[in-house]
């Protein structure tokens, strides 16, 4: 079972940011996320959606190879093309993986204009290298299917942006 994610960011490009940090983390295997979207508010206030996978787009392509191979049977391969693309796309388009869309859109309308939030299904994770690594963008936590206690955790590393905070105190106190 994955953990649903979600944070929020006071800039428009720092979700985006954040989300490029934790595909080479999944690189390294540090973690293994289901899903990873972008929702970002405008100046304007309109919410859009960026999404990790294009559905619409992989169903294209596959519907196309399949319309190839059941075209090349009927001796009509771009037909055969055509239509498995095109049946591909609308496939895609209307299955909906990962994170709720209108979940999403959602909590969007509930962000501040000119800012952006970062959506993660997380499968595994190993969480001291990958706080250590995303702490230093800070965020606030909107919602996670997380135990409240990893809640408050992450969001005090988050808000502290990875600095712990009895060094602060004993650097405060030495100055």
């Amino acid at each position: 079972m994955a953990d649903l994610i979600a944070v929020s960011y006071d800039s428009q490009y720092k979700a985006e940011e954040v989300r490029l940090e934790l595909l080479k983390l999944q690189k390294q295997h540090l973690i293994e996320l289901e899903d990873a979207a972008v929702v970002i508010k405008n100046e304007d206030g309109k919410v859009k959606l960026n999404q990790a996978i294009n559905l619409a787009a992989a169903g294209a392509a596959s519907g196309s190879f399949w319309g190839l191979l059941i075209g090349l049977l009927f001796l009509s391969p771009l037909l055969g093309v055509a239509v498995g693309a095109a049946g591909g796309a609308i496939g895609g388009a209307l299955s909906d993986i990962g994170v709720d869309d209108n979940f999403m859109r959602e909590l969007g309308e509930t962000m501040q204009p000119g800012s952006s939030a970062l959506f993660i299904l997380v499968r595994k994770v190993t969480p001291d290298k990958v706080l250590d690594e995303v702490a230093q963008f800070g965020g606030k936590v909107l919602r996670t299917s997380l135990s409240k206690d990893q809640e408050a955790q992450l969001q005090e590393t988050l808000s502290n942006r990875g600095i712990e905070l009895d060094k602060v105190h004993a650097e405060a106190s030495e100055s």
